[in-house]
């Protein structure tokens, strides 16, 4: 090959007597269409890509905190309910008749309180005339005392018992999308049961752990630790399909040896509530942007034995292998760091087909 150039990757396998045409390239004289672009400047941001699960923002599964019979389900199933919203009501009668019983003690144990402090004030007033003895006024005194401590507990049975019947209305402690009901109206329900009566998900805002290589670790770590804000740019399954753009908002406090990847946490709006928890989705942390990269098209790039390398237009038609370095990548276009000047013409197709010099025909 001409010029100390690199091998082309074709499909041929070795090369041919003169006048002749093998599957790797054209022979002398022979005219291949291709297809060109040019070398441009453009912004370019390197992006990590990953795998990751959707996690609800927070995971409620609700309970009563009272037992009895159910007497009204008021929400629906996946209907989005707010904090406070009432969900489930209890039969609140034995509670009502508890706060009743609580409450007449309260009112006894007052009444004989401020008897006991009347009779007090008068013993008091009895002992400074020398009429009865001091240790009527202290029993008196600690009388007094024990009916005060009785009032204080007894405040404290009244306030459990409106406490147990505000309890019969069960609200959400959180605001998310419910998940599916397990109590009809009519079932028992035991306090604080281990299956609860529904689930909420909190998924506005909503979370993405995902895995990233241990390789690009120090340059995250770094813009972490500065307080930056990465993007990263969710995608679906099929890695088609964008599904929200979020930052990245913790990481891990270890490298998994297994793999050597690093687990971290982005966090998304989820307006559009197109996320859903233990969802699996694509990902892409942005950790670079490079502002007018030269580059070209990924598919123009080919590798030889010698490096990267691309095939440039020159004079009269023909191809030309120019050696290149390379900079980022986005996938689509990578950066040319090397060998290539914005507004050289590069060819995007059919460079298998190719050898430098060859002749070639430009179609659109």
């Amino acid at each position: 090959m001409s010029n100390g150039a690199p091998p082309v990757r074709g499909n041929g396998s070795g090369m041919r007597g003169p006048g002749m045409r093998g599957p790797g390239g054209a022979g002398p004289g022979m005219v291949t269409p291709v297809r060109t672009e040019l070398v441009q400047q453009r912004d370019m941001e390197v992006r990590v890509p990953g795998l990751g699960t959707i996690t609800a923002f927070n995971t409620v599964i609700v309970r009563s905190q009272v037992g009895g019979q159910i007497v009204k389900v008021a929400f629906s199933e996946g209907q989005e309910v707010q904090k406070g919203d009432v969900l489930v009501e209890i039969d609140p009668r034995p509670y009502e008749v508890q706060l009743q019983q609580a409450l007449g003690q309260q009112a006894q144990n007052t009444a004989q309180l401020v008897n006991a402090k009347r009779d007090l004030q008068r013993y008091q007033t009895l002992y400074k005339q020398d009429s009865i003895a001091r240790q009527q006024v202290d029993t008196q005194a600690a009388l007094v005392n024990q009916l005060e401590a009785q009032a204080v507990s007894n405040k404290a049975a009244v306030d459990e018992a409106k406490l147990n019947l505000e309890y019969t209305k069960v609200v959400a402690p959180i605001s998310g999308r419910l998940g599916l009901r397990t109590v009809d109206i009519g079932n028992l329900v035991a306090a604080n049961s281990s299956e609860g009566l529904v689930t909420i998900t909190q998924v506005k805002p909503i979370s993405v752990v995902f895995s990233m290589p241990e390789v690009y670790l120090a340059e995250v770590a770094a813009q972490y630790g500065k307080g930056e804000q990465l993007e990263v740019v969710l995608f679906d399954r099929d890695n088609q399909a964008a599904l929200g753009t979020g930052v990245l908002a913790s990481m891990d406090n270890l490298v998994d040896i297994a793999t050597g990847t690093i687990r971290l946490k982005a966090n998304f709006g989820n307006e559009n509530e197109l996320l859903f928890p233990n969802q699996f989705v694509n990902t892409r942390l942005k950790i670079r942007h490079v502002p007018q990269a030269v580059s070209v098209s990924t598919d123009a790039i080919q590798n030889g034995s010698a490096g990267p390398f691309v095939f440039k237009v020159a004079a009269n038609n023909t191809a030309e292998m120019v050696s290149i370095k390379l900079g980022v990548t986005d996938g689509i276009y990578t950066q040319v760091s090397e060998g290539l000047a914005v507004g050289d013409q590069v060819i995007t197709e059919g460079v298998d087909r190719l050898r430098n010099g060859s002749k070639i025909e430009i179609i659109q």
